[in-house]
Protein backbone atom coordinates (compact mmCIF):
# COMPACT_ATOMS: atom_id res chain seq x y z
CA UNK A 1 0.00 0.00 0.00
CA UNK A 2 1.42 3.54 -0.85
CA UNK A 3 0.67 5.96 1.54
CA UNK A 4 1.10 9.92 0.19
CA UNK A 5 1.96 12.45 2.81
CA UNK A 6 2.62 15.88 1.38
CA UNK A 7 5.86 17.87 2.70
CA UNK A 8 4.63 19.48 6.20
CA UNK A 9 3.63 15.92 6.95
CA UNK A 10 6.89 14.13 5.82
CA UNK A 11 9.24 17.05 7.98
CA UNK A 12 6.91 16.68 10.92
CA UNK A 13 7.46 12.49 11.01
CA UNK A 14 11.25 12.88 10.09
CA UNK A 15 11.72 15.61 13.32
CA UNK A 16 9.76 13.06 15.34
CA UNK A 17 11.73 10.08 14.39
CA UNK A 18 15.29 12.38 14.96
CA UNK A 19 13.98 12.97 18.51
CA UNK A 20 13.10 9.35 18.94
CA UNK A 21 16.23 7.95 17.83
CA UNK A 22 17.86 10.03 20.85
CA UNK A 23 14.96 8.79 23.74
CA UNK A 24 17.00 6.36 26.08
CA UNK A 25 12.99 4.63 26.34
CA UNK A 26 13.74 3.84 22.45
CA UNK A 27 17.29 2.01 22.81
CA UNK A 28 15.95 -1.55 22.66
CA UNK A 29 13.85 -0.21 19.37
CA UNK A 30 16.51 2.19 18.19
CA UNK A 31 18.01 0.10 15.13
CA UNK A 32 14.11 -0.49 13.83
CA UNK A 33 13.33 3.53 14.54
CA UNK A 34 16.39 4.57 12.95
CA UNK A 35 16.14 2.17 10.00
CA UNK A 36 12.65 3.90 9.38
CA UNK A 37 14.05 7.52 10.22
CA UNK A 38 16.70 6.76 7.31
CA UNK A 39 14.14 5.79 4.98
CA UNK A 40 12.05 9.28 5.54
CA UNK A 41 15.30 10.94 5.70
CA UNK A 42 15.98 9.96 1.90
CA UNK A 43 12.04 10.14 0.50
CA UNK A 44 12.01 12.44 -1.89
CA UNK A 45 9.40 14.63 -0.93
CA UNK A 46 6.57 14.64 -3.06
CA UNK A 47 6.30 17.30 -5.62
CA UNK A 48 3.42 19.38 -5.64
CA UNK A 49 1.60 20.80 -8.67
CA UNK A 50 4.08 23.47 -9.72
CA UNK A 51 2.32 26.29 -11.28
CA UNK A 52 2.86 27.39 -14.92
CA UNK A 53 6.41 28.63 -15.97
CA UNK A 54 5.71 31.60 -18.44
CA UNK A 55 8.80 33.93 -19.21
CA UNK A 56 7.81 36.76 -21.59
CA UNK A 57 9.03 39.96 -22.68
CA UNK A 58 8.90 42.93 -20.71
CA UNK A 59 6.97 44.82 -23.29
CA UNK A 60 4.23 42.46 -22.42
CA UNK A 61 3.99 42.52 -18.74
CA UNK A 62 0.85 44.17 -18.42
CA UNK A 63 -0.81 42.49 -21.31
CA UNK A 64 0.47 39.19 -20.60
CA UNK A 65 -0.24 40.07 -16.96
CA UNK A 66 -3.86 40.43 -17.45
CA UNK A 67 -4.27 37.05 -19.92
CA UNK A 68 -2.19 35.05 -17.20
CA UNK A 69 -4.80 36.12 -13.96
CA UNK A 70 -7.49 35.78 -16.75
CA UNK A 71 -6.34 31.91 -17.45
CA UNK A 72 -5.91 31.33 -13.64
CA UNK A 73 -9.43 32.47 -13.43
CA UNK A 74 -10.92 30.44 -16.01
CA UNK A 75 -8.88 27.10 -15.09
CA UNK A 76 -7.99 27.75 -12.10
CA UNK A 77 -4.30 26.81 -12.06
CA UNK A 78 -1.48 29.52 -11.00
CA UNK A 79 0.83 30.87 -13.37
CA UNK A 80 4.28 32.10 -12.60
CA UNK A 81 5.03 34.97 -15.02
CA UNK A 82 8.89 36.42 -15.44
CA UNK A 83 8.54 39.71 -17.75
CA UNK A 84 12.27 41.23 -18.78
CA UNK A 85 14.28 41.83 -21.92
CA UNK A 86 13.82 39.03 -24.34
CA UNK A 87 17.59 38.50 -25.33
CA UNK A 88 18.16 38.25 -21.53
CA UNK A 89 15.46 35.70 -20.76
CA UNK A 90 17.03 33.77 -23.98
CA UNK A 91 20.08 33.15 -22.27
CA UNK A 92 19.10 32.51 -19.03
CA UNK A 93 16.49 29.39 -20.81
CA UNK A 94 20.14 28.27 -22.44
CA UNK A 95 21.94 28.47 -19.28
CA UNK A 96 19.33 25.89 -17.94
CA UNK A 97 16.09 27.56 -16.98
CA UNK A 98 12.96 25.78 -18.10
CA UNK A 99 9.92 27.60 -17.83
CA UNK A 100 6.83 26.06 -19.97
CA UNK A 101 5.94 28.85 -22.21
CA UNK A 102 8.16 31.44 -23.64
CA UNK A 103 7.13 34.84 -25.20
CA UNK A 104 9.17 36.61 -27.12
CA UNK A 105 9.30 40.06 -28.53
CA UNK A 106 10.58 38.91 -31.87
CA UNK A 107 10.80 35.90 -33.86
CA UNK A 108 14.53 35.48 -33.68
CA UNK A 109 14.44 34.08 -30.00
CA UNK A 110 12.58 31.30 -29.76
CA UNK A 111 13.29 30.34 -33.46
CA UNK A 112 17.14 29.85 -31.67
CA UNK A 113 15.62 27.41 -28.75
CA UNK A 114 13.53 25.63 -32.18
CA UNK A 115 16.79 25.05 -33.72
CA UNK A 116 18.07 23.98 -30.51
CA UNK A 117 15.88 21.23 -29.93
CA UNK A 118 14.53 23.21 -27.35
CA UNK A 119 10.36 23.59 -28.19
CA UNK A 120 8.81 23.82 -30.87
CA UNK A 121 6.84 25.19 -33.40
CA UNK A 122 7.06 29.01 -33.22
CA UNK A 123 4.09 30.89 -33.37
CA UNK A 124 3.68 34.70 -34.38
CA UNK A 125 0.61 35.96 -31.71
CA UNK A 126 1.19 39.57 -31.57
CA UNK A 127 2.35 42.83 -33.15
CA UNK A 128 4.09 46.00 -31.75
CA UNK A 129 5.05 48.92 -33.66
CA UNK A 130 8.04 51.76 -32.61
CA UNK A 131 6.93 54.79 -31.67
CA UNK A 132 9.03 57.91 -30.23
CA UNK A 133 8.41 59.22 -26.36
CA UNK A 134 9.18 62.92 -26.43
CA UNK A 135 9.64 65.23 -23.67
CA UNK A 136 6.77 68.13 -23.36
CA UNK A 137 9.47 70.52 -24.45
CA UNK A 138 10.50 69.16 -27.61
CA UNK A 139 8.44 70.47 -30.63
CA UNK A 140 8.97 67.38 -32.85
CA UNK A 141 6.23 66.00 -35.25
CA UNK A 142 6.17 63.06 -37.43
CA UNK A 143 7.11 64.57 -40.20
CA UNK A 144 10.43 66.10 -38.30
CA UNK A 145 11.11 63.13 -36.59
CA UNK A 146 14.26 62.04 -38.35
CA UNK A 147 15.63 65.80 -37.90
CA UNK A 148 15.07 65.70 -34.00
CA UNK A 149 16.76 62.56 -34.17
CA UNK A 150 19.78 63.65 -35.67
CA UNK A 151 19.98 67.36 -33.64
CA UNK A 152 23.06 67.44 -32.16
CA UNK A 153 21.50 68.92 -29.25
CA UNK A 154 19.15 65.91 -28.96
CA UNK A 155 19.52 63.33 -26.31
CA UNK A 156 18.25 60.21 -27.41
CA UNK A 157 17.05 56.86 -25.84
CA UNK A 158 16.63 53.29 -26.98
CA UNK A 159 16.68 50.29 -25.43
CA UNK A 160 19.77 47.82 -25.41
CA UNK A 161 20.13 45.63 -28.71
CA UNK A 162 20.33 42.01 -28.28
CA UNK A 163 20.02 41.97 -25.05
CA UNK A 164 15.95 43.73 -26.01
CA UNK A 165 14.18 43.29 -29.31
CA UNK A 166 13.29 47.19 -28.99
CA UNK A 167 16.55 48.32 -29.36
CA UNK A 168 17.35 46.20 -32.57
CA UNK A 169 14.19 47.76 -33.70
CA UNK A 170 15.66 50.54 -33.07
CA UNK A 171 18.88 49.85 -34.91
CA UNK A 172 16.80 48.66 -37.86
CA UNK A 173 15.19 52.29 -38.07
CA UNK A 174 18.79 53.98 -37.82
CA UNK A 175 19.14 52.25 -41.14
CA UNK A 176 16.32 53.13 -42.59
CA UNK A 177 17.73 56.48 -42.03
CA UNK A 178 20.14 55.54 -43.91
CA UNK A 179 18.25 55.41 -46.78
CA UNK A 180 16.85 58.67 -46.88
CA UNK A 181 19.83 60.64 -45.57
CA UNK A 182 23.19 59.17 -45.50
CA UNK A 183 25.12 58.58 -42.46
CA UNK A 184 22.00 58.70 -40.25
CA UNK A 185 23.12 54.93 -39.37
CA UNK A 186 26.23 55.95 -37.77
CA UNK A 187 25.55 59.32 -36.25
CA UNK A 188 22.24 57.78 -34.70
CA UNK A 189 24.34 54.22 -33.43
CA UNK A 190 26.77 56.60 -32.17
CA UNK A 191 25.07 58.85 -30.17
CA UNK A 192 21.92 56.74 -28.82
CA UNK A 193 21.79 55.95 -25.20
CA UNK A 194 21.29 52.35 -24.81
CA UNK A 195 18.86 53.58 -21.14
CA UNK A 196 16.97 50.46 -20.72
CA UNK A 197 16.79 46.21 -21.16
CA UNK A 198 20.48 45.57 -20.64
CA UNK A 199 21.98 43.62 -17.93
CA UNK A 200 23.10 46.38 -15.89
CA UNK A 201 20.40 48.80 -17.23
CA UNK A 202 19.30 51.02 -14.18
CA UNK A 203 16.12 50.18 -12.63
CA UNK A 204 12.90 52.47 -11.49
CA UNK A 205 11.80 52.60 -8.02
CA UNK A 206 8.92 49.73 -7.99
CA UNK A 207 5.80 50.30 -9.30
CA UNK A 208 7.29 52.67 -11.93
CA UNK A 209 6.72 52.23 -15.19
CA UNK A 210 10.53 51.51 -16.80
CA UNK A 211 9.89 54.39 -19.78
CA UNK A 212 8.08 56.69 -17.68
CA UNK A 213 10.54 56.56 -15.35
CA UNK A 214 13.43 57.15 -17.88
CA UNK A 215 11.85 60.51 -19.42
CA UNK A 216 11.29 61.66 -15.36
CA UNK A 217 14.42 61.51 -14.64
CA UNK A 218 15.39 63.71 -17.87
CA UNK A 219 17.67 60.86 -19.01
CA UNK A 220 16.44 61.56 -23.02
CA UNK A 221 14.67 64.11 -25.16
CA UNK A 222 13.59 61.43 -27.15
CA UNK A 223 12.71 57.59 -26.60
CA UNK A 224 12.51 54.66 -29.25
CA UNK A 225 10.34 52.53 -27.69
CA UNK A 226 7.34 50.31 -28.43
CA UNK A 227 4.07 52.18 -28.99
CA UNK A 228 2.48 50.18 -26.15
CA UNK A 229 5.24 51.24 -23.76
CA UNK A 230 4.66 54.84 -25.12
CA UNK A 231 0.95 54.47 -23.84
CA UNK A 232 1.69 52.82 -20.91
CA UNK A 233 4.36 55.50 -20.02
CA UNK A 234 2.47 58.48 -20.56
CA UNK A 235 -0.42 57.15 -18.67
CA UNK A 236 2.31 57.90 -15.47
CA UNK A 237 3.20 60.90 -17.20
CA UNK A 238 0.90 62.45 -18.93
CA UNK A 239 2.83 65.17 -20.51
CA UNK A 240 5.19 63.26 -22.43
CA UNK A 241 4.24 63.40 -26.07
CA UNK A 242 3.62 59.90 -28.34
CA UNK A 243 5.16 60.34 -31.99
CA UNK A 244 4.03 58.02 -34.54
CA UNK A 245 7.09 56.87 -36.55
CA UNK A 246 7.03 58.19 -40.30
CA UNK A 247 5.50 55.37 -42.51
CA UNK A 248 9.69 55.27 -44.07
CA UNK A 249 10.97 54.57 -40.99
CA UNK A 250 8.36 52.73 -39.56
CA UNK A 251 9.76 49.65 -37.96
CA UNK A 252 7.47 46.63 -36.99
CA UNK A 253 8.03 43.92 -33.76
CA UNK A 254 6.85 40.60 -34.76
CA UNK A 255 6.25 38.16 -31.48
CA UNK A 256 6.42 34.46 -30.92
CA UNK A 257 5.45 32.14 -28.78
CA UNK A 258 6.69 28.94 -27.88
CA UNK A 259 6.18 26.19 -25.75
CA UNK A 260 9.03 23.79 -24.17
CA UNK A 261 9.50 20.11 -25.07
CA UNK A 262 8.09 18.23 -22.64
CA UNK A 263 5.60 20.69 -21.03
CA UNK A 264 2.25 19.31 -19.40
CA UNK A 265 -0.63 19.92 -21.05
CA UNK A 266 -1.08 22.73 -19.26
CA UNK A 267 1.66 24.26 -20.67
CA UNK A 268 0.49 23.71 -23.75
CA UNK A 269 -3.01 25.25 -22.47
CA UNK A 270 -1.66 28.40 -21.60
CA UNK A 271 -0.36 28.92 -25.44
CA UNK A 272 -3.52 27.97 -26.40
CA UNK A 273 -5.36 30.43 -24.28
CA UNK A 274 -2.83 33.36 -25.62
CA UNK A 275 -3.54 33.17 -29.20
CA UNK A 276 -7.33 32.59 -28.46
CA UNK A 277 -9.99 35.25 -28.45
CA UNK A 278 -10.27 36.03 -25.08
CA UNK A 279 -6.42 36.38 -24.93
CA UNK A 280 -5.92 38.49 -27.74
CA UNK A 281 -8.69 40.80 -27.29
CA UNK A 282 -6.56 41.41 -23.85
CA UNK A 283 -3.33 41.88 -26.23
CA UNK A 284 -5.44 44.46 -28.74
CA UNK A 285 -6.33 46.51 -25.19
CA UNK A 286 -3.21 47.25 -24.53
CA UNK A 287 -2.02 48.61 -28.26
CA UNK A 288 -0.94 45.21 -29.51
CA UNK A 289 -1.85 44.32 -33.00
CA UNK A 290 -3.54 40.96 -32.30
CA UNK A 291 -5.72 39.09 -35.26
CA UNK A 292 -7.42 35.83 -33.91
CA UNK A 293 -10.37 37.91 -32.58
CA UNK A 294 -13.90 37.27 -34.42
CA UNK A 295 -15.21 40.48 -36.75
CA UNK A 296 -18.35 40.90 -34.02
CA UNK A 297 -15.49 42.16 -31.22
Amino acid sequence: MFISLGNSTLEKLRGIFRDLITEDIMKPYRNCVAFVALLLLLMPLPVSADSLQLYAAGSLKAALGDVAASYEKTYKTEVTPKFGPSGILLKAIEGGENPDVFASANMAHPQKLASDGWGSPVVLFARNQLCALAQPDVEVTTETLLNNLLDKNIRVGTSTPKADPSGDYAWELFKKADTIKQGSFAALSEKALQLTGGPDSEKPPAGHNQYGWVMSEKKADIFLTYCTNAVLAQKEVEALKIIKIPEELSVGADYGLLVRNGASDEGWRLAMYILSPEGQKILREYGFEATAIPNQD
